[in-house]
């Protein structure tokens, strides 16, 4: 049975007449995916600093140091890629879920702000993600963070960016990572578990939708077979770091991540999965609405603080 602060949610929605994503234009859907966290989201929580980073190529990070840190503390380090389809989200949309998980983690997070499709396509998004990471641990020592403890992680679009980091930081040899947090991801941009069938109406996340995330990120469907975009697909998953993935049990994604989940642990991976079987896909930023958010938000933060002590 669906949480009925879900369902309440999802019945607000419609009877609000609020328009799904896919019948917007991208700057509508930006702008209502931002304008909802007054709705949703809770209030975001104090830390003990928070900077803004310009890397070469105009992109920007957001560093969120945990309450508590002195300053020149050396702190396990999380890059954060925020959820939205590889079209909608930014840094302030994951203010709040960041803020969480640095103070419950003590980890300092580095949220990023990679481009976004329609204006910039695959794997222009990749390309960024990689970039931070990279960024991240080559300036560890003058963040005052630990290389050794770095972690990716990322909700929907963003963890699917997270999965790809990991695989990539591996076969590049020399970018260590500790931690792979992937919430609800995108695996298989196919979109042929049968989870896309059964929850594909009627869950906020719907099939109609995500074709117009899809089609706003890949410009060719030659494109959907690249382990860049389809982590899923990669040949080789061993080798890779420990991992928490957390999946919801009314998403169209809850099979492909379980299906990931599955993979990482045959090919030697330690990997954690959670179901959360009563919720829908982006739940873990509605915690103002959804208690059962708030405790995915605990769990995450707490596996983190555990990997990376």
């Amino acid at each position: 049975m669906i949480d009925p602060a879900a369902r309440a949610l999802l019945d607000l929605i419609e009877s609000k007449g609020i328009p799904p994503y896919h019948t917007l234009t991208p700057a509508q859907a930006r702008a209502m995916y931002r304008d909802r966290r007054a709705v949703t989201q809770p209030e975001p929580p104090p830390v003990a600093a928070v900077r803004e980073h310009a890397l070469p190529g105009a992109l920007r990070l957001r560093e969120y140091r945990p309450r508590g840190a002195q300053e020149r503390e050396r702190t396990p380090a999380l890059v954060y890629f925020h959820g939205g389809g590889w079209t909608i989200g930014d840094l302030d949309t994951h203010d709040t879920l960041c803020r969480q998980f640095a103070n419950g983690s003590g980890c300092c997070v580095f949220a990023v702000d990679y481009r976004l499709g329609p204006e910039h396509r695959f794997p222009a998004a990749v390309d960024d993600a990689i970039a931070a990471t990279r960024w991240v641990a080559h300036e560890a020592a003058s963040l005052s963070v630990d290389a050794s403890r770095l972690a990716v992680g990322g909700d929907s679009a963003g963890g699917n960016l997270a999965a790809v980091v990991a695989i990539a930081a591996r076969d590049a040899g020399d970018l260590p990572l500790a931690y792979q947090l992937l919430i609800y991801p995108a695996t298989d941009m196919r979109c042929v578990a049968p989870s896309h069938q059964i929850n594909g109406q009627g869950y906020l996340l719907t099939a109609d939708t995500i074709r117009w995330f899809r089609d706003h990120y890949i410009d060719r469907t030659a494109h959907y077979d690249d382990w860049r975009a389809s982590p899923l697909l990669a040949q080789d998953l061993s080798r890779l770091p420990a991992a928490l993935v957390v999946t919801a049990g009314f998403d169209p994604l809850r099979d492909e991540g379980l299906q990931y989940a599955d993979r990482l642990a045959a090919a030697g991976s330690l990997v954690t999965s959670v179901c959360f079987d009563r919720q829908i896909h982006g739940f873990i930023t509605m915690g103002r609405l959804i208690a059962e958010a708030n405790s995915a938000v605990t769990l995450c933060a707490a596996e983190l603080r555990r990997a990376l002590a």
